[in-house]
């Protein structure tokens, strides 16, 4: 559903910017340019009114307060990621990028047996087509991986979009034969929790071997107050809905990354949870903390110390594992 939304997005300020350029140009040139580059440029100016926000809020709160430099730079990435992310990759490639599965479920051989995998899992108005860059250099790497698309993505709560988790995680433990490491953007890590809450004890261990959230609004955002409808409104903060949620099962470990430039999570602390592993970073925005190579080298470690962790074997998942046959189950 996002997909064709932001196509329709993106399409439309084309076609938008190229009507007010032909029917403007005989008459006012400069008012024709003028024009046609606020239309396109209306990304930016509205993920600086995000950053001014965010700072404003966080110094309020008694937040950590980004500099004005470390706000300018995180705006101006954030830009680019934007046009490239929202205007391109999720609207017209959310199926460019293939999963990468040892059992032959791409063109070529990822991996083998035994390994962990990596599981990806998006946030709001997102398609996997966000983890492109991250599938692929994993693939490259021989590391089996897969994204989901989550769905309902609008309308529903959260709690609806478990299924999509579920079957891609089932499909990624049953082709390696061991519990992956789970990676999730803003809402995927509440879509992640809900997950783990519906998973009895003895599943949780074979499905889901560590989590690391990026910008996930564990306890809420700010900025979720001028929702209207679901999934958003309940990423309010302490709404009824993580209220309900509760603390994450215990023996799942988390590792949570905030950045105190997030345009979208903030306070900032509310990226974390008590008791989990914390990492901050100052100078990255929302979607750019998907793409930050500090984030992606911690994963990469992550998952080589998990792999070197005992494990069962694949046989003895597949003796005890639940509900196998989901394992048949399409992804993304």
């Amino acid at each position: 559903m996002n997909a064709r939304i932001l196509q329709m997005v993106a399409l439309g300020t084309l076609a938008g910017a190229a009507a007010w350029l032909a029917w403007w140009w005989p008459r006012s040139p400069g008012l024709a340019l003028a024009g046609a580059l606020l239309g396109l440029c209306w990304p930016g100016l509205h993920l600086g009114l995000q950053m001014l926000l965010m700072r404003r809020v966080v110094r309020k709160a008694g937040a950590p307060v980004p500099s004005w430099r470390a706000v300018a730079e995180a705006w101006l990435a954030e830009w680019r990621l934007a046009v490239q992310v929202f205007g391109w990759r999720l609207p017209f490639r959310a199926r460019a990028e293939a999963d990468g599965l040892p059992d032959g479920g791409t063109t070529g051989q990822v991996g083998a047996m035994g390994q962990v995998g990596v599981v990806l899992v998006h946030g709001f108005f997102c398609n996997r087509a966000v983890w492109a860059p991250w599938l692929r250099r994993l693939k490259d790497g021989g590391i089996a991986c897969a994204a989901m698309t989550l769905e309902p993505a609008h309308g529903a709560s959260i709690d609806a979009m478990v299924a999509d988790l579920d079957a891609c995680a089932r499909r990624m433990a049953q082709a390696t034969g061991r519990a992956p490491l789970i990676v999730a953007h803003s809402m995927g890590g509440l879509v992640v929790r809900a997950w783990l809450g519906q998973l009895s004890a003895q599943e949780r261990p074979q499905l889901a071997a560590h989590v690391v959230t990026l910008a996930t609004p564990h306890r809420g955002t700010w900025m979720a107050r001028f929702a209207h409808g679901l999934p958003a409104l309940q990423m309010r903060t302490d709404s009824p809905w993580l209220q309900r949620l509760g603390p994450p099962p215990s023996d799942v470990p988390f590792s949570c990354w905030w950045s105190c430039c997030d345009n979208i999570v903030f306070p900032s602390p509310v990226a974390t949870l008590p008791g989990q592993d914390a990492h901050r970073l100052d100078d990255v925005a929302h979607v750019q903390l998907v793409f930050d190579e500090r984030v992606w080298r911690f994963c990469l470690a992550l998952r080589e110390r998990l792999q070197a962790a005992d494990s069962c074997s694949a046989d003895s998942y597949r003796a005890t594992s639940p509900g196998s046959s989901a394992s048949a189950a399409t992804v993304g």
